[in-house]
């Protein structure tokens, strides 16, 4: 089975204010050692990649992170060439701020659908989606390491992936209550969907997402960081 690496890009930049500075790791590798193995080992994957010595932010430092890296975002999951991929970011967004998910792997996240998922603006209310719905979930990881030798510490932007669903037609998965699971990396490598290449990949989703059966098996914007539809 080939060994299943995070791919973590670092974003170059630096920031000053209330962030402290904001450092670029040069190497992929070096971005890797941030990151705990999943359960099982790197063979096997049990659940989302989840960040060691992650900052907290308030809602206006995350969203002016997101401000800086989010065309990076699009501009890497492009290459991967999935529907909606390079553009989602144009559709219709349910979060004021990215959220931090710590079954996301301790990602901030942001929340998007296309039109025909438009009801997932009416969260819990908004069930079940049609078929041809797809929710968008990208996501960026913030780092802080304290400096040994100052009380000044060092932060850095990680992108993270575009966590996608998408409604299939009826029969596709029972399991999965038809909804497809796709995980595209942040430098547009296919990680891995539901029915697919690479599909052991994403079966952890399914696990996860059962426990909102009851919700069409989705998970919603926290209520404090929603948008009124």
């Amino acid at each position: 089975m080939r060994t299943v690496r995070y791919v973590a890009l670092v974003v170059a930049v630096v920031v000053l204010g209330n962030f402290g500075n904001v450092s670029a790791v040069t190497q992929k590798e070096e971005a890797e050692e941030l990151q705990r193995q999943p359960d099982g080992g790197a063979n096997t994957q049990s659940r989302h990649f989840r960040m060691n010595q992650t900052a907290e932010l308030n809602p206006d430092d995350s969203a002016r992170i997101y401000d800086l890296i989010k065309g990076a975002l699009t501009k890497g999951y492009a290459t991967s060439g999935f529907t909606g991929a390079g553009r989602y970011q144009s559709f219709t967004r349910y979060n004021d701020a990215p959220y931090v998910s710590s079954t996301h792997g301790n990602h901030y996240l942001n929340n998007y659908s296309n039109d025909i998922a438009k009801n997932y603006g009416k969260f819990e209310k908004g069930i079940p989606m049609p078929v041809g719905s797809i929710i968008y979930k990208d996501s960026f990881a913030v780092t802080q390491t304290q400096q040994s030798f100052s009380k000044s510490s060092s932060r850095q932007i990680i992108l993270g992936p575009l966590f996608i669903m998408r409604k299939m037609e009826k029969g596709f998965n029972d399991v999965t209550g038809d909804w497809q699971y796709i995980q595209i990396q942040p430098d547009g490598e296919m990680l891995g969907m539901t029915g697919g290449e690479g599909a052991e990949r994403v079966e952890y989703c399914i696990g996860c997402h059962l426990a909102q059966e009851d919700f069409d098996h989705l998970y919603f914007v926290p209520e404090d960081r929603r948008l009124p539809q």
